[in-house]
């Protein structure tokens, strides 16, 4: 959630709510701003197509301005945004009545005209070369946990990614896998509705991927999509997350009511608005307050649901543990919706025919 897209004073909420709770805040790919740092709440800095924070004049990345924002204490890890989950393989905008002139300068663009997120990286092309792109940013910012997020479209581009690993022994130190219900005011609505996989599949997916290549003990899986509620997390969890981001839950916290005029710059609440005067509407230490007691009551709602099935914890979830009702009347274990392959499996030739015909056109060279 990007300054520039949301204001200062929903930015400074989230960020002083995360401070007070000890999680971290992700930035969005609009660049630290002054208003996250105030508070000094854990940063994810979140780099995206425009190099937004870390970009020459002509878009291209520069090492060098990446480097003084990745070394600061702040930033605890660096994320690349390859898709979105809501707006998969579209880059995105912010109209130009949004862009200010500090807004301009933070991310180095020309004040008063749209700013606009290419579709597609610059700064690599091919999966050989995202891995070797992630490789360089990890040394770059001195050593911090870097990784790339991403929507999962076909399976193969995925699985090139992961030959790609496998051929240079360069591995991510985290992904991040959105689901297509993932939301954002920029989205439109075909793509929302018919592009990328949903969470649940893009995730068992990924998981199951990474153990057959045997790498899923070098890579965390983080998630995100739709995920509110306790449950939500549960199962994401079940599924083979490590963590999981949320930012729906968090814009209620701070004030969004859905009003859908983000991109007008009237936004009633405060929230997605760069108007002073209707920022007014964002009282920064209330609204962090409830920021930090959404954080604290959703955690808590997963502690319970842990305790009543006995568990102590989210570790300890299992596909087989959660169970749902499919259309046909029958109810199923997520185990038996998805299933993982065997440890090394992919390196060893046993898996299924359809799977196997992907593994074969994978190839580390080309996404397509």
């Amino acid at each position: 959630m990007s300054y520039g897209a949301l204001s200062a004073n929903a930015i400074r909420s989230l960020n002083l709510g995360a401070k007070n709770g000890s999680f971290a805040h992700d930035t969005g790919e609009g660049s630290i701003s002054p208003y996250h740092r105030e508070a000094g709440g854990d940063l994810i800095w979140e780099i995206g197509s425009g190099y937004f924070g870390c970009r020459n004049a002509d878009g291209t990345f520069s090492d060098e301005k990446f480097v003084a924002n990745a070394r600061d204490p702040q930033v605890k890890m660096i994320e690349v945004k390859i898709s979105q989950g809501a707006k998969p393989g579209h880059g995105g905008v912010l109209p130009a009545a949004k862009v200010t002139a500090e807004i301009a300068a933070i991310r180095n663009v020309e004040e008063g005209k749209d700013c606009v997120s290419p579709a597609a990286h610059s700064a690599f092309s091919t999966p050989l070369e995202l891995v070797q792109f992630i490789a360089h940013l990890r040394k770059l910012s001195g050593g911090k946990p870097t990784g790339f997020k991403l929507c999962i479209g076909h399976r193969t581009e995925f699985l090139a990614i992961v030959k790609a690993m496998l051929e240079t022994g360069l591995t991510p130190d985290f992904i991040v896998i959105d689901g297509k219900e993932g939301g954002t005011g920029a989205a439109p609505a075909e793509f929302i509705d018919n592009i990328g996989m949903p969470l649940r599949d893009g995730l068992a997916f990924v998981n199951s991927a990474l153990i057959g290549a045997g790498l899923r003990d070098k890579i965390k899986l983080g998630c995100a999509g739709k995920i509110i509620t306790g449950f939500d997390m549960a199962r994401a969890f079940a599924l083979g997350a490590d963590w999981c981001n949320v930012a729906r839950g968090f814009m209620f916290a701070v004030g969004c009511i859905q009003a859908q005029t983000c991109h007008t710059g009237h936004c009633p609440t405060g929230v997605a608005t760069q108007d002073p005067l209707r920022q007014r509407a964002i009282a920064v230490p209330s609204k962090a307050e409830r920021v930090l007691n959404f954080h604290r009551e959703t955690i808590k709602s997963l502690a319970e649901m842990l305790a009543a099935a006995g568990m102590t914890s989210p570790r300890d979830l299992k596909p087989h543990h959660i169970t749902r009702r499919v259309g046909d009347g029958r109810i199923l274990t997520l185990a038996e919706m998805y299933p993982v392959m065997e440890a090394g499996a992919l390196l060893k030739g046993k898996i299924d025919s359809a799977v196997a015909s992907q593994w074969e056109k994978a190839r580390s060279e080309r996404f397509g």
